[in-house]
Parts: C-alpha cells; structure tokens; sequence
C-alpha cells in the first residue's frame, strides 16, 4: 500500500521548521511520516533523509514545501530527484510549486514540463546558497573593518600571574588554586603558561 511521507529541513539548529511541519500536517501527514533535519542545503549528508530513503518504497509520495528545502545544490538536487523518481521509483510533490508534482503529467509534455521546471528552481537555489555566502563574506570583512573581533574574547592574564605560576611550580599552591587565582581553565592556563615561558 502507498505510504505519504514529508520532508523538512532548516539550515541551522536556531531555526524553526514549524512553517514546513505545518504545510505537511495540510497534507495529511501524521508526524511519524515527518522526516526533518536542521543541516545545510548544500549537500545530502543528512541524517534523517537518510532514514527516510531507507524506508520509503516504489510508488510511495513524498511532499516537500520548496524545492530549496530539499538541497541547494543544483547538481545533487538533479541527482536525488533522479534517484527518488526513477531508481526508487516513488512521486515528488513540491506544495508550493504545483509544476512540480510527478504525479501529473506522466506523458513526454508533462516530463518535460517538469524537468525544466526542476532545473530552473535547482539554480536558482544553489544562486541563492551562494549569494548567501557571498553576503556572510561581505558583512564579516565589513565588521572586521569596524574592529569587531569574532570568537571568544581573549583571556586576560592577571598582572600576578608569574607568580601563582611560581607558586604552582614549587608546589605552595594546587592546580586548582593556581586556576582559580588566574581565572582560567586548565587548558587557557597551559596555554599561557607556554605562551609566557
């Protein structure tokens, strides 16, 4: 018998995929058919697609939101569409891109149709991955410009900390003392200590 599967994904683990779970949810997909991953579009690397390509079978139906949510690699969205429709053998609905339904059009127009469609929506989702990457290069090199320093702040090392190293060292204090004392973890501590050696 036919099984109705959805798939979801958002790009980082911050963001909700309430708006794709719901669209699903119109569907008719009970939750256990749900199949979601919070990881990057831009390749299929992905724990729970993977499961979900494990289980499903010819003729089954899987719905997705947007292509984009699928990958945002043109080629790998080529390749897994190929893979889903034709080895596995199971239809494609794309809700918000009703062109994209294999379902309809099984004739050599509708294929067509469809493959078009495909490859335009793949492009224009691996220009957008990459014009988001271009935007994340261009705002990062425009706060460096402004002084802002990314990662963590850099540990300040107390004015007196030759001598709680020295301290340490002929055993008047512990390690955990000497940490305290410098505010540090153990390996900030190590970490200085070679520094300033």
């Amino acid at each position: 018998m036919k099984k109705v599967y959805g798939y979801a994904r958002v790009s980082a683990t911050d963001q909700n995929e309430i708006r794709q779970v719901l669209a699903l949810h119109e569907k008719g997909i009970p939750n256990r058919n749900i199949y979601i991953d919070k990881r990057s579009g831009k390749n299929f690397n992905r724990p729970q697609y993977a499961k979900l390509i494990q289980i499903i079978k010819k003729g089954d139906l899987l719905y997705i939101l947007s292509i984009d949510r699928l990958g945002r690699d043109y080629e790998e969205i080529q390749d897994q569409w190929r893979i889903l429709t034709k080895e596995i053998g199971i239809d494609i609905c794309v809700i918000d891109m009703p062109l994209l339904d294999t379902r309809n059009g099984k004739d050599l127009m509708g294929t067509f149709i469809a493959d078009l469609v495909l490859q335009i929506l793949s492009f224009v989702a691996e220009s957008e991955r990459r014009n988001i990457k271009d935007r994340q290069k261009q705002g990062i090199a425009a706060a460096k410009k402004r002084g802002v320093r990314f990662g963590r702040p850099e540990t300040i090392v107390p004015k007196d900390f030759s001598e709680i190293v020295d301290d340490w060292q002929m055993k008047r204090i512990s390690l955990a003392e000497a940490l305290n004392k410098s505010h540090m973890s153990r390996s900030t501590f190590y970490r200085k200590l070679r520094k300033n050696m």
